[in-house]
């Protein structure tokens, strides 16, 4: 796993970078990209994957109840992927709206440049 703070993999045997060629690709990334990447999510997408997880696990109020949640590594490992998909899908998603408001503003410029346009031209 990731942790932006230090800008390193945590946990993670050397049986598994030599079978996930993406983990030793990302072992192999500078620490300043990795961390660039993990900050660049909004809060908004961090909300969401919140939420995502804490819907998996189940979540109870935590001024009433001491919550404990214990699993395997598969299951676990699981649950990881499903949400850095679900952040790379988020972020996607993102960066598709932004691209849509930005690409209206200039179809707004447009409409109005060819308004001012016709206006001359009358």
């Amino acid at each position: 796993m990731f942790n932006p703070d230090s800008a390193q993999f945590i946990g993670m045997g050397s049986e598994d970078t030599q079978v996930n060629q993406l983990l030793k690709y990302l072992q192999h990334q500078p620490p300043e990209v990795l961390t660039r990447v993990a900050q660049s999510v909004s809060g908004e997408i961090k909300q969401i994957i919140s939420q995502n997880v804490q819907g998996l696990i189940g979540v109870l109020p935590s001024e009433g109840f001491n919550v404990q949640v214990t699993t395997d590594r598969e299951n676990l490992a699981g649950l990881l992927a499903s949400a850095m998909m679900t952040g790379y899908f988020l972020r996607q998603m993102e960066q598709r709206m932004e691209l849509e408001s930005s690409l209206a503003g200039v179809s707004a410029l447009d409409n109005d440049l060819d308004s001012d346009l016709s206006d001359v031209d009358s």
